[in-house]
């Protein structure tokens, strides 16, 4: 591997400090003030690329990703901008108005729709006035339900279904019939999805693919995986296999002289479901919801979760717990403490002031996607009416002391970094005002919490994972706006400063010292 030599390049937030940046073997082995020696041996005499003071900042990592959906996903029907049934029909009737249908009875695919504020219901009859026998199913954004049409229904193995949508334990069986594809085929996606995420600078994803992730990325590894870093979650059915393997957290998934960039991730679980299912398990009911499930709905509960953590905690796993209602959050919280477990809560989405401190006390990591908040704000002002003060309570969390971990959810929202950054910084998309600005958090704390942990001052001896930015995120002119704004958002320039975080512009991504992407 030859040394790298990046010249003129700017630290974030450090516009007064043109930098030199030697890469080597695959790690940062000096940083140095522009022109002067790096007093440091080197391999080979190393290539020097000229940066011309763009911004050097560690690459990027999105902490929840499902990379085989979302590279799935990619190349599928996006509903998500429907505001009704009959809209979403219309974007379906549309697509089989420009396109012939799939071939060989395969369905017509979408994803993305929200319906819980809907005014009609999405029945399987709606679909069916557009699309007749062609099969159409459709999955909603955040993956816990599906709606079908008469022939989606078939396709899936359901003879007779009441509604056509499916909601939890009645699409997830049904559902390895959508989201599973030959291996050489989501080989290929995800690689495609991978260079498109290092278009964006990322360089490693944790990756909760419901599958079989252990078989599946030594496959890739095997067959020349070099796309981006990866920690590959386990679920429980798949626990045993990483265990009789000795597998512990970090661990190449690769053979011995292959590559390290496919580690072992850890063990996910689901508590609970989610927001707009009404399914994310609450202390509260929903609003305008009766009957057993009003408060959502428990999957596993803690005298089954905190053993099952133990274990993989005994065999050196890190847990990640998904849980978005606040009495799922608190009780993932009990698991940890009474298991004794690492790792994260993942999403985090509406949380009690108490159970804010228990995450810093029991040094439980806030993996969130700062995206949902916005995609969720209008349905959580009607379902948890009185709450959304305590809902993606980012600001809260950092001041307690909590490591927060950015992410995606890809494909519930896309894989891009700067889409979640924008969205913790300012609270605000689509020009709109701030949604609960005091729950924002600075630009250096959502950048900090993107970069798996490393210095933004790039110290020597870090893996040469690097993307190198147009413009500085961390600019003071830039974040002025949203800086002085009052609590209440007035004066704000916060859908500015969005707009500039989103389509903050990559000119280079390196991981291990070698180029994944390069447009300079």
């Amino acid at each position: 591997m030859s040394a790298l030599l990046l010249t003129n390049a700017r630290l974030a937030g450090r516009p007064d400090r043109p930098v030199d940046v030697l890469l080597d073997g695959g790690r940062v082995a000096a940083v140095t003030p522009a022109g002067a020696p790096a007093l440091v041996p080197v391999s080979t005499l190393p290539e020097h690329v000229d940066v011309d003071g763009r911004t050097v900042v560690p690459g990027l990592w999105d902490a929840h990703t499902h990379l085989t959906q979302w590279a799935m996903v990619r190349q599928r029907l996006d509903v998500s901008a429907a505001t009704s049934a009959a809209h979403a029909a219309a974007l379906v009737r549309d697509r089989l108005d420009r396109a012939a249908p799939p071939s060989d009875g395969l369905p017509l695919v979408g994803y993305g729709f929200r319906w819980a504020t809907w005014p009609d219901e999405p029945t399987a009859a709606v679909l069916d006035d557009v699309a007749g026998e062609v099969p159409v199913v459709l999955l909603s954004g955040d993956l816990h339900s599906a709606w079908a049409s008469t022939a989606g229904l078939r396709f899936l193995g359901i003879a007779h279904h009441p509604t056509g949508l499916l909601r939890e334990e009645e699409w997830m069986p049904a559902s390895p019939r959508i989201v599973t594809v030959d291996d050489a085929v989501s080989d290929a996606l995800v690689a495609e999805a991978a260079r498109a995420a290092a278009e964006r600078g990322v360089v490693g994803v944790v990756d909760f693919e419901v599958a079989d992730n252990l078989t599946a990325w030594r496959r890739r590894v095997a067959g020349g995986w070099d796309g981006l870093r990866v920690r590959a979650g386990v679920w429980e059915q798949h626990l045993d296999a990483v265990l009789d393997a000795g597998l512990r957290a970090g661990d190449v998934l690769g053979e011995p002289e292959g590559s390290d960039l496919v580690t072992q991730g850890p063990l996910k679980v689901i508590s609970d479901g989610s927001l707009n299912t009404l399914t994310a398990f609450c202390f509260d009911a929903y609003a305008g919801v009766g009957g057993p499930d009003a408060h959502g709905v428990l999957n596993i509960a803690t005298d089954q979760l905190a053993p099952l953590m133990a274990r993989a905690h005994a065999a050196g796993l890190r847990c990640a717990i998904h849980a978005i209602g606040d009495h799922a959050n608190s009780l993932a919280l009990d698991a940890f403490e009474a298991s004794g477990a690492r790792g994260s809560v993942e999403h985090a989405q509406l949380l009690r002031p108490a159970d804010v401190a228990r995450f810093a006390a029991l040094g439980v990591t806030a993996s969130v996607q700062p995206e949902h908040a916005m995609d969720d704000r209008d349905v959580a002002e009607e379902l948890w009416p009185g709450r959304t003060a305590r809902a993606f309570p980012l600001a809260e969390l950092r001041a307690a002391g909590v490591r927060l971990a950015l992410g995606s959810d890809a494909p519930v929202a896309p894989l891009d970094p700067w889409t979640a950054l924008a969205a913790a910084v300012t609270r605000s998309r689509d020009g709109r005002e701030p949604w609960h600005p005091e729950q924002r958090i600075d630009a250096r704390a959502a950048l900090e919490a993107s970069v798996d942990g490393r210095p933004l001052d790039l110290a020597a001896g870090g893996p040469a994972d690097l993307a190198i930015l147009d413009h500085d995120p961390l600019d003071g002119e830039l974040l002025a706006g949203a800086a002085n704004a009052g609590p209440d958002g007035a004066a704000d320039d916060a859908p500015a400063l969005a707009d500039a975080l989103r389509s903050t512009a990559v000119a280079g991504t390196l991981v291990a010292g070698r180029w994944t992407y390069r447009a300079l």
